[in-house]
């Protein structure tokens, strides 16, 4: 038995290193990206650098310790996230499993078997009762001739790192989501503030009116459109407390709550604050910083790996296998010399005709590939229109900013005098309803606007895959400090 188990242990290690892999390797394919050396519309404040080493949480960008808590909750509590880290844990263990089929397996038996035999014959029948004791150690090795077992467990390998950067892609948008509600709220409160300050304005322009009613300056016409004047004001409040708790809902359950649970939030947000620099050629690092992307092209890698899979199932598969033990009619002499059994095997099994089956699992495969590889340029495409439209949108919106700024400030000052021209009786209500109406209108699109620059900061950051803090003293001997985690490349995980 020694001699045998000797001579199947060094025709394994002769098949292992003499061993093949079929299949093409996987190349990152060229996607428009590796022509496009920088985004446009980059304002000239923003100077070119180098990405840092370590990725702060970019909504930590807004400066609203608010807005960090809630997102702290939301990691924690999130029921998506959690089925999504629960996906990656199951990745692992599929990885785990297509490691194990290249290794031998090994295995062990023992039973007890008891029986009543009849033997007839012409002379009559007889019958005997048996017992046998057996015990058995057996070895079963499939030589990865054609690497067919490694090429399945790379593709494992790039499965994994796809789910987890279909996680780190879900977190993402998690988090842009409760950035977007906290702002969407602290909208709606600044635009319930303002119609609350409104109501009181107009109740003052009622007072007035109403005063120069009684003196018998006015008709009862200009009573009645003030009062209409205020209760048009009063009537917007119940629409934006309704807007208010059903975005208050939306937020709850992103934060893992029963909706309507939470408290109010803080009324205001911070200044928005400016955007760090953004680095040169970012469109080809981009494609190591978004999760979707790194999701889409370790999708690619593993369609690459599966065509070897399909090319070594048209070729044989070797295997070797070994067993010994013990067999025994008396359990007192079942480790007995005279008693060991052994056997070793070597199989050699080889697809003849399948009817087509392997070579249309071959071009199924290469199929699937070009599917791949379709989605990952899409997705790339995609990623580069994300990132220009968010920086053109971030220019054009404070170029309205300011406009509607200065609308604001004229408007109040025409209200102002307005007032003050009727309540001296020289002006007519008309005018003040008017500079009133321009007034809040210009007011309210002015919060309006301030509120989708943030929810386009967001977008910029889901796009560019994040934030980097950038160092700004170029001395190489300076260290930036980071409370985030380093960015993991897609160059890096396959190594």
């Amino acid at each position: 038995m020694t001699k045998t188990l000797t001579t199947l242990v060094s025709c394994t290690i002769i098949a292992m290193l003499t061993g093949c892999t079929l299949g093409p390797d996987y190349v990152r394919p060229r996607t428009p990206a590796h022509d496009t050396e920088a985004f446009d519309n980059l304002p000239s404040s923003w100077k070119e650098t180098k990405i840092a080493e370590n990725v702060e949480p970019w909504w930590q960008r807004f400066a609203d310790p608010v807005t960090a808590d809630l997102v702290t909750i939301a990691l924690k509590n999130n029921n998506d996230i959690k089925a999504a880290a629960a996906r990656v844990l199951e990745s692992e263990q599929m990885l785990n499993q297509a490691h194990g089929v290249r290794l031998p397996s090994v295995s062990y038996s023992a039973s007890r078997y008891r029986g009543k035999s009849v033997f007839a014959s012409p002379a009559g029948s007889s019958s005997f009762l048996a017992t046998n004791y057996s015990h058995d150690l057996s070895v079963s090795y499939m030589v990865d001739l054609f690497g067919k077992l490694k090429r399945a467990e790379q593709a494992a390998l790039q499965e994994l790192y796809a789910t987890e950067s279909a996680r780190q892609a879900l977190t993402h948008a998690i988090v842009a989501q409760v950035v977007s509600l906290r702002t969407q709220i602290a909208t709606l409160q600044r635009l319930t503030s303002i119609a609350e300050a409104t109501i009181i304005s107009r109740q003052q322009t009622l007072d007035t009116v109403d005063r120069r009613y009684n003196e018998g300056l006015v008709n009862s016409v200009e009573i009645y459109l003030a009062r209409e004047n205020l209760a048009a004001a009063k009537s917007s409040i119940p629409q934006l407390r309704q807007s208010l708790a059903l975005t208050q809902n939306s937020l709850d359950v992103l934060l893992g709550r029963s909706p309507g649970s939470s408290d109010e939030l803080a009324e205001t947000l911070p200044d928005l604050p400016d955007l760090s620099p953004i680095p040169s050629g970012l469109p080809v690092d981009l494609l190591d910083r978004r999760p979707d992307l790194m999701q889409a092209e370790f999708r690619l890698a593993a369609a690459t790996e599966r065509i070897g899979i399909s090319i070594a199932q048209m070729l044989p598969d070797f295997t070797l296998t070994a067993s010994g033990g013990y067999r025994s009619e008396s359990f007192r002499l079942l480790t007995a010399t005279e008693n060991q059994v052994y056997s070793a095997a070597v199989a050699l099994a080889a697809p003849i005709f399948q009817g087509g089956r392997l070579k249309a699992g071959i071009e199924a495969a290469k199929a699937r590939t070009e599917q791949a590889a379709a989605n990952y340029a899409s997705t790339v495409l995609n990623a580069l229109r994300e990132v220009e439209d968010a920086l053109i949108s971030e220019k054009f919106l404070h170029q309205r900013l300011t406009e509607l700024q200065y609308r604001f400030d004229q408007a109040k000052k025409a209200e102002t005098l307005s007032r003050q021209r009727y309540s001296e009786g020289v002006g007519s209500l008309l005018l003040v309803l008017e500079t009133e109406r321009r007034s809040i209108i210009s007011q309210n699109e002015l919060v309006s606007v301030k509120s989708e620059l943030w929810l386009n900061r967001i977008k910029l950051f889901l796009a560019l895959g994040g934030d980097w803090q950038l160092p700004t003293d170029t001395n190489e001997d300076q260290t930036n400090e980071s409370n985030g985690t380093p960015t993991v490349s897609a160059e890096n995980l396959q190594e």
